[in-house]
């Protein structure tokens, strides 16, 4: 029963410092663009450019 005077208040900050990261994190942009890093992968645009034996150009 002693463990919950301890063990109470330390949750309570625990949550009041998650609490504190996310809104830091929301205000610093963190959740602006969340698709555009994925897809960005996604568009390799290495300028490099094939030749296909035809000597038709691949991209």
């Amino acid at each position: 029963m002693e463990a919950l005077y301890l063990l109470i208040p330390m949750s309570t900050v625990l949550v009041f410092l998650a609490i504190w990261v996310f809104f830091r994190a929301s205000d610093s942009g963190q959740f602006d663009d969340l698709e555009g890093p994925a897809l960005r992968i996604l568009h390799d645009d290495d300028g490099v450019v094939a030749v296909a034996p035809d000597d038709t150009v691949l991209r």
